[in-house]
């Protein structure tokens, strides 16, 4: 099958019966639906820009599993170049979509269980590699789009799986057969899972001989029987239901998504299994699928500041301060901070190495800067931003009493709409619904249901900023640190 476009992409979940749950019921046509289908369409963009020459270098790769032209979220790297042009791609889609478009969990949960599974076979003389690369030429021929799921539950944090009162709060296997296992638990904050064709599981943490029934990886339909999603919430959600609000949206097109997914005794078959109790490579996977992902940071969060800086600027000029001297030192700062993170994304592909599977992996050091930064700068900028922008931005009527023509009993006889107006006007020229558009959006994307996406996400996507510590105390090499210091000092032991 050649590359989809994204109106193929968006027909062909039409033809899944994934079950979806919203507001305490079930979702029939969860394709259409005004508060699902914005991140849809951000998935859809994947696919459209494969097909524009000027961008294809970026969106599309030549798989080594087919020789094939793949999109390149379904491809495993090559090289640092390809590092590096994955970055830049996300940076891309960051300034399409100014939100999240989902499928970068799958791509990396693609190349840590390939490098992952090559090293448990060659410890454990098992065929999960050979598994995977059948699973993923799948993928690529069919032009997947993959969530990639690690996060489960979690419960206790003091305890580990096999010590929950209930152990289906991690994801676990409860049955093996002959002809493969039996599997419950959930998957929380899933990114993307509704739209997607396709869920590749992972485990979520290290684990011990103890725990081994939760060391499991494998991939199945998103509408196999006994699995179900509860869609998220998110602030402002229930805007998109109504009528005429397009303003209110701030960001009409575009939105993130996430999910409960609830595994109620799923059966996978022993060709879609990649890890089953070996548990002694979990914390290999998930530390290479989180080194990927906190770099992943370094590309989508800077394509979306780059928007965030750009409607900042755009809320100075409508608001007639772009000349204040404190305004353009507030977007130096917020450039100096996006290009930062851009700076680190880069810097951890630039010094990426090969896995023993032959797939590229990035330097896990510079990948948990990356993502540590993350979890700053993004609250700075959208800090800056809002300062920028005003109060109006959260103080401001709705549409509809914009373009209202209720008549306020007054001397003027003006209607409801002429009086907000007159009043919210900015700069000569400025439209104000073209004002509180640009202040809509920043409300959007700095505190609304695009924040999941950009500000609260760069804190938890991809691991706390204690996940992040504790890899960068790992990876830090401080003796060898102190060896430098030893010789410069003259000090001999």
């Amino acid at each position: 099958m050649a590359l989809m476009t994204g109106a193929e992409y968006i027909e062909s979940l039409r033809k899944l019966k994934t079950q979806v749950y919203m507001f305490g019921m079930k979702v029939d046509n969860w394709v259409d639906h005004p508060i699902i289908r914005p991140s849809i369409n951000c998935v859809a963009i994947t696919y459209d820009l494969a097909h524009d020459p000027q961008y294809e270098d970026l969106m599309t790769a030549t798989s080594n599993l087919t020789g094939k032209k793949v999109n390149r979220f379904a491809h495993l790297h090559q090289s640092t170049d390809d590092l590096r042009k994955k970055v830049k791609m996300q940076r891309l889609l960051g300034q399409k979509t100014a939100s999240c478009f989902q499928r970068c969990v799958g791509m990396d949960a693609f190349n840590s269980v390939f490098s992952t599974t090559y090293e448990c076979d060659k410890a454990h003389g098992t065929n999960y590699h050979e598994n995977f690369k059948k699973y993923l030429t799948y993928v690529q021929e069919n032009d997947l789009t993959v969530d990639g799921a690690m996060t489960d539950p979690k419960g206790d944090r003091g305890k580990s799986p096999s010590q929950q009162t209930d152990p289906d709060i991690f994801l676990h296997i409860v049955e093996k057969r002959a002809d493969g296992i039996v599997v419950r638990g959930a998957k929380a904050h899933q990114t993307g899972s509704i739209n997607s064709h396709e869920h590749l599981i992972m485990p979520t943490i290290a684990m011990g001989e103890e725990d081994k029934k939760y060391a499991v990886a494998f991939a199945c339909p998103s509408d196999v029987e006994g699995l179900f999603m509860v869609y998220g919430r998110q602030s402002c959600d229930t805007r998109k239901l109504e009528k005429d609000a397009d303003v209110d949206l701030g960001n009409k097109q575009f939105g993130g998504q996430e999910a409960l997914v609830v595994f109620d005794d799923v059966f996978i078959p022993n060709d879609r299994v990649f890890l089953c109790e070996e548990h002694d490579f979990a914390g290999m996977l998930v530390e290479r699928f989180a080194g990927y992902h906190r770099q992943s940071y370094g590309g989508c969060k800077v394509g979306v500041g780059d928007v965030v800086i750009g409607a900042a600027a755009l809320a100075a000029d409508y608001n007639g301060a772009a000349k204040a001297s404190h305004v353009k030192d507030k977007l130096i700062e917020m450039t100096h901070l996006n290009e930062t993170l851009y700076c680190c994304g880069i810097a951890c592909s630039a010094e990426g190495y090969p896995t023993e599977a032959g797939n590229y992996q990035i330097d896990l050091l510079l990948a948990n800067v990356c993502k540590q930064n993350v979890t700053r700068f993004p609250y700075e900028i959208v800090r800056l931003a809002e300062d920028i922008a005003g109060g109006l931005m959260v103080t401001m009527p709705s549409q509809a009493d914009f373009r209202s023509d209720v008549q306020i009993p007054t001397k003027s006889g003006m209607t409801l709409g002429q009086w907000t107006n007159k009043f919210f006007v900015g700069v000569n020229g400025v439209s104000t619904e073209n004002r509180m558009r640009i202040l809509r959006f920043l409300e959007n994307i700095c505190l609304g249901a695009s924040a999941v996406g950009y500000r609260t996400e760069s804190m938890h996507g991809a691991g706390s900023p204690q996940a992040q510590r504790i890899m960068i105390a790992r990876q830090g090499n401080i003796a060898a640190k102190k060896e430098l210091a030893k010789v410069i000092a003259g000090i001999k032991e």
